[in-house]
């Protein structure tokens, strides 16, 4: 009992350094002044400028189709792979295809950004395509380390599934294709949207490789921050970092209500 003060601290302390420059950016986002750090008075006109600022929005927008392109994909390559590991476990170059898998979650984004700006480059001459690098280059590589993420989310759920409800379906005569939409794909479901809103963010969020794969035309929302925090933040981006806060914390309380609700009906 005397340890709970101490921890009770020290969790105060933890969610504070983790929100607490969130909601400091989020209550800027009103600040009437120009400068994001001097309080100056509650005001919602950087909210009016947001919408007039058409480079701002486009990059947003932009950055939010490719994310919701990237994370569809992620999943299904992901849960294709997860399949294969955890169904079928004596195949030959399984142990290769594992390391090939957890190789993204713990390499640089530099050297990822590099490589595969030089595959592009390469197939390019190859194959004449992808021509030259965009919007499509950027889901691909978005979509090459987010698979592995997605992976061992779906992965860890389908290996800790029962397997007996397949198991019995199978005797019954259901077809394999028939038991996975039937039974495996509503288990693994919560797995699979924690893999999407995942892969979602890791697109959303990330810069620098996207910063070597993309060409004129394809600036993503973080590209344009970055680029911007150079000569000062802006109190419009406030704005817009606040509305994404905002709705990504919806998706994810939705998100989770539906996993909740799976749960407790595979519970029954």
């Amino acid at each position: 009992m005397r340890r709970m003060p101490l921890l009770f601290t020290v969790l105060i302390f933890g969610y504070a350094f983790l929100y607490g420059p969130i909601i400091s950016l989020m209550v800027y986002s009103f600040n009437e002044s120009r400068l994001v750090t001097v309080w100056a008075g509650f005001s919602t006109h950087w909210y009016a400028e947001l919408l007039n600022n058409e480079p701002l929005l486009n990059a947003a927008w932009l950055s939010v189709k490719l994310a919701a392109i990237t994370a569809t994909l992620a999943v299904m390559l992901g849960t294709l792979t997860s399949l294969a590991l955890v169904k079928f476990r004596q195949f030959k170059g399984r142990a290769v295809m594992q390391t090939m898998v957890a190789a993204p979650l713990v390499m640089p984004e530099v050297i990822i950004g590099l490589s595969l700006l030089l595959l592009f480059v390469a197939m390019e001459d190859w194959l004449g395509w992808p021509e030259g690098r965009g919007q499509l280059t950027i889901i691909l590589a978005h979509a090459t380390f987010a698979t592995a993420y997605v992976t061992v989310v779906v992965q860890s759920r389908l290996a800790n599934m029962d397997k007996s409800l397949e198991e019995a379906a199978l005797d019954l005569g259901a077809k394999p294709l028939k038991v996975f939409f039937a039974i495996t794909l509503p288990i693994i479901s919560p797995a699979l949207i924690a893999g999407w809103l995942l892969a979602f963010t890791l697109s959303m969020d990330d810069l620098v490789v996207a910063s070597f794969v993309s060409g004129p035309g394809s600036t993503t929302l973080p590209m344009v921050v970055y680029s911007s925090v150079r000569l000062g933040v802006s109190p419009q981006i406030n704005a817009l970092a606040t509305i994404i806060v905002v709705v990504v914390s919806l998706a994810v309380a939705i998100a989770g209500y539906v996993m909740y609700r799976q749960e407790k009906q595979v519970k029954h």
